[in-house]
């Protein structure tokens, strides 16, 4: 699988970035990392938290809510 390359690389980057704070200090982030590293690759589950982090940061300012990690991880 290609990592598509879309939007704006310095916000993507910034994402990535939380997304390997929130793999180190979250430990269901780091479960669901670890589970869809082990199927695919650690890039694609890298971007794959990524995009699922983006979406929920557009979710909390849109909505206004706190930010809730048993919605996010089910």
């Amino acid at each position: 699988m290609r990592v598509n390359q879309q939007g704006h690389k310095y916000l993507a980057w910034a994402y990535v970035e939380a997304t390997h704070f929130h793999v180190r200090y979250c430990e269901e982030a780091r479960k669901w990392h670890q589970r869809k590293a082990s199927k695919s690759n650690v890039i694609l589950a890298t971007k794959a938290l990524s995009n699922k982090l983006a979406r929920a940061c557009y979710y909390i300012i849109k909505a206004e809510v706190p930010y809730d990690k048993k919605r996010m991880f089910g």
